[in-house]
């Protein structure tokens, strides 16, 4: 609740930069949007630490100062990938599609048996709990960022995870490192 300000501002910037963007897509031609599209990807690896530097650091509101601080710790220890974090999102992707198609068996069963109560079951099964794997998708994603974001912007290795974990999940740039990268908790 102390953040509560930080979290307005940064969701009334990005909101509207999504709604600019969204704009721009739809009066331009195909290599406008591709154009578009790019930036904004490079948007959302820009912006990939925000929650945690909110929630973390938020000494202003001020939505900018929140992703020039993402973008720099991202520049400043990162390097080409953000492995750990593109896996969760990944393994969600592909819980979904394998979702998908067990929603699409049941379809084919309720047809073949002439009985829809399989479907309606199966339908009310099938979105609660794929409402709840979202929830807990975002959450674990939001958790990692908040431990990756901690370790490059102090060095430290949170809680359940250990060093292994955390440089797996990137590649250091051999320019610039940061001494602070070398302890652990």
């Amino acid at each position: 609740s102390a953040r509560v300000k930080a979290i307005l501002a940064w969701s009334l910037f990005t909101g509207v930069v999504g709604l600019i963007i969204r704009a721009l897509e739809e009066r331009v031609g195909i290599i406008g949007r591709w154009v578009i599209g790019l930036i904004g990807v490079a948007w959302s690896v820009a912006s990939v630490f925000v929650v945690p530097v909110i929630v973390l650091e938020a000494e202003t509101t001020n939505p900018v100062q929140f992703l020039k601080t993402s973008a720099l710790t991202l520049k400043k220890t990162w390097g080409e990938s953000l492995i750990g974090y593109l896996g969760v999102r990944f393994g969600g992707v592909l819980i979904f599609v394998g979702s998908l198609v067990l929603f699409g068996l049941s379809i084919w069963l309720s047809f073949t048996f002439s009985n829809f109560w399989i479907l309606s079951v199966v339908f009310v099964v099938w979105f609660i709990s794929l409402m709840v794997f979202m929830y807990l998708l975002s959450v674990a994603s939001q958790v990692y960022l908040g431990a990756l974001y901690l370790y490059a912007s102090e060095g430290v290795v949170p809680g359940p995870f250990g060093r292994d974990h955390m440089d797996m999940a990137w590649k250091q740039k051999s320019a610039g490192i940061n001494p602070l990268l070398m302890r652990s908790r």
